[in-house]
């Protein structure tokens, strides 16, 4: 009965969230595109879907995925289970430390990213428009690999305490002199899957696991120290993205290079 009214609540506020979208598009294509909706029972059954979806997904991040998420972070991050590595317990730990964290940082951050549904859309849709230049596992393991790095890297900010604008400043500066230099067609692509990754997948455990190592790390502050890993998130794919290219573009003249020696 208790799960059941918190789904009820759930749907009734995702009904809330949903109306507004649904009165500008019916809106639109009534009052001023003044054309009737085609298939409006499927089109009413979708959002019916739609709305059913978002709240089992709601209510499922609130039960399982920021619960778990937290919880690893708090036991990666536990003293006894740190110093057990360690030759002394008197030791004080230190970044290094926490080296579980960071592989876990990773590994969380490359399978989600991978079951990602909208990378798959999105990595589908260029491999259609590229014909078949971009390879749709290759794009989807290239984006996987700079989420991965970027949660990584921003679980060592956090144990550490370093500021998070110096590593955002500097990782934008490797995007700018990357983009005068990576083909042109893979530019806005590299852009658009920073934004594809912090999705219905990995923000909830991503954000769960920052808040986790925020609140466990001695000293940090879940407010400051806590958020940011999205941010980590949306810039590294960019990167990533742009490099696989990079590396593809010189391997594919390395071997143009060789073919035109042997036919000499």
């Amino acid at each position: 009965m208790i799960e059941f009214s918190k789904f009820a609540d759930t749907f009734l506020q995702t009904v809330m969230d949903v109306v507004p979208i649904a009165t500008i598009i019916f809106g639109f294509q009534l009052a001023v595109l003044r054309r009737p909706v085609a298939n409006l029972p499927k089109v009413i059954l979708g959002f019916f879907y739609v709305i059913l979806g978002l709240s089992l997904f709601l209510l499922g991040l609130e039960l399982a995925l920021f619960p778990l998420g937290e919880m690893m972070a708090q036991q990666l991050t536990a003293p006894d289970f740190l110093h057990q590595f360690k030759i002394s317990e008197t030791e004080s730990l230190t970044w290094s430390d926490y080296y579980w964290v960071y592989l876990f940082a990773f590994a969380i951050g490359f399978s989600t990213t991978i079951a990602e549904p909208s990378l798959i859309a999105v990595a589908i849709k260029a491999n259609q428009v590229s014909a078949g230049s971009i390879k749709v596992n290759g794009l989807r393991i290239a984006v996987a690999l700079g989420v991965a790095i970027g949660i990584s890297l921003g679980s060592y900010r956090i144990v550490v305490g370093d500021p998070i604008h110096y590593y955002i400043i500097t990782g934008y500066v490797v995007v700018v002199i990357q983009t005068h230099f990576a083909p042109k067609l893979i530019i806005p692509l590299a852009y658009d899957s920073g934004g594809v990754t912090t999705s219905t997948v990995t923000v909830p455990l991503v954000t769960a696991l920052g808040l986790g190592l925020a609140s466990t790390v001695p000293g940090r502050n879940p407010v400051i120290d806590g958020f940011g890993l999205i941010a980590f998130a949306s810039l590294f794919p960019i990167i990533s993205v742009m490099g696989y290219a990079q590396i593809t573009q010189w391997l594919n003249r390395n071997s143009a290079a060789e073919e035109s020696e042997n036919a000499l």
